[in-house]
């Protein structure tokens, strides 16, 4: 999976589509992302021991890798190449080169 945690993605399908944030966790073998702020579902807490509090809180749902596309700094949404060289291998744009 060529995405990582803290990548700053855009949503391009689903109902979520257009919103920019940020990977907050990564499922490599189910191909799935956790995006901050995107796809919110809600989720009744039963309150445990004296201090948590119950009620109903906003949780966000895992969404599919390929909903997702990656946003460079300076030509925005984008597709992920790679470029090796002697100090390893680096992630790049694929529009404008730059690294990611």
């Amino acid at each position: 999976m060529k995405l990582r945690e803290g990548d700053r993605v855009m949503v391009i399908a689903g109902k979520d589509a257009g919103k920019e944030s940020r990977i907050a966790r990564v499922f490599p073998k189910k191909d799935k992302v956790i995006v901050e702020g995107v796809n919110t579902a809600k989720k009744h807490q039963k309150p445990r021991g004296q201090t948590m509090q119950g009620g109903i809180i906003d949780k966000d749902m895992p969404i599919h890798v390929s909903n997702v596309m990656i946003v460079c700094d300076e030509c925005g949404p984008t597709r992920i190449g790679y470029r090796i060289d002697e100090t390893g291998k680096h992630r790049i744009c694929r529009k404008c080169g730059g690294d990611l």
